[in-house]
């Protein structure tokens, strides 16, 4: 799949932004571009907020042209288009989780090269939110009202996940996108056919995802225990039944 033309005004905007760093000396993600910074950890948290603050109460604004661009849905009931809109805020608020996963466990990841694929992934998810966002609005639905409570738990679990090494850092990530990808097959199966434009944004998330989780198997990701990952999992149902309906 060709992937969508990035237009100069959301590019602008995404390179005045400045991501989480590191306390000693390296190539920080400035702008989503690599440039040679020293800060240290008190900065590194400061940025992070920043970033919440963005991705909870500031509008997302994808780099890249959404993947519904030019399809127009075919006719649907009111009861399909309700459907449409808590599936889309369900994967508006595993996109805000995202960028909290991504930016706690890039905030205290061991290596650069660890840092610096966390940080990439969490540029290409911010597109994902941007799209849902912006579906959101055609469907005329809300984004969850739990997502600055989501943001902080994620957050949290993945600065944990970062703390116990890389390679168990990757692994939390492997299974995040591993989950989300069954649910976005499982959105798939539900909302209408004829809402053409959810159905292209999820498929483009979901090869995405894949990708993601591929990206983190190739940075040396270990396999999560069995009870973690059905902690996970159940975690997961709390946060997509939670923001289905609130």
């Amino acid at each position: 799949m060709q992937q969508p033309a990035r237009p100069a005004k959301a590019k602008r905007a995404h390179d005045d932004f400045v991501t989480a760093s590191t306390r000693r000396p390296h190539h920080a993600c400035i702008g989503w571009q690599k440039r040679s910074i020293t800060l240290n950890f008190p900065d590194d948290l400061i940025l992070a907020f920043d970033r919440g603050l963005r991705t909870v109460a500031g509008p997302a604004v994808a780099a890249r042209t959404t993947p519904a661009q030019g399809l127009a849905p075919a006719e649907m009931s009111d009861t399909e288009r309700l459907t449409s809109g808590r599936m889309m805020r369900v994967n508006h608020t595993g996109e805000v989780c995202a960028q909290a996963l991504y930016q706690g466990q890039a905030l205290l990841a061991r290596s650069p090269a660890t840092r610096q694929a966390l940080l990439q992934a969490a540029h290409e998810e911010w597109d994902h939110l941007g799209w849902c966002a912006e579906r959101l609005q055609q469907l005329q639905a809300r984004p969850s009202l739990g997502n600055p409570l989501w943001y902080a738990g994620s957050f949290l679990l993945g600065a944990a996940s970062a703390a116990a090494g890389d390679r168990w850092n990757m692994a939390f990530l492997v299974e995040t996108e591993r989950q989300v990808e069954r649910h976005l097959d499982g959105h798939l199966e539900q909302i209408s056919p004829a809402d053409l434009p959810s159905r292209a944004i999820m498929r483009t998330m979901r090869a995405e995802e894949g990708e993601h989780a591929d990206m983190a198997i190739a940075q040396g990701a270990a396999t999560l225990p069995k009870p973690l990952q059905t902690l996970m999992r159940a975690t997961a149902r709390v946060m997509t039944a939670t923001a289905y309906w609130i």
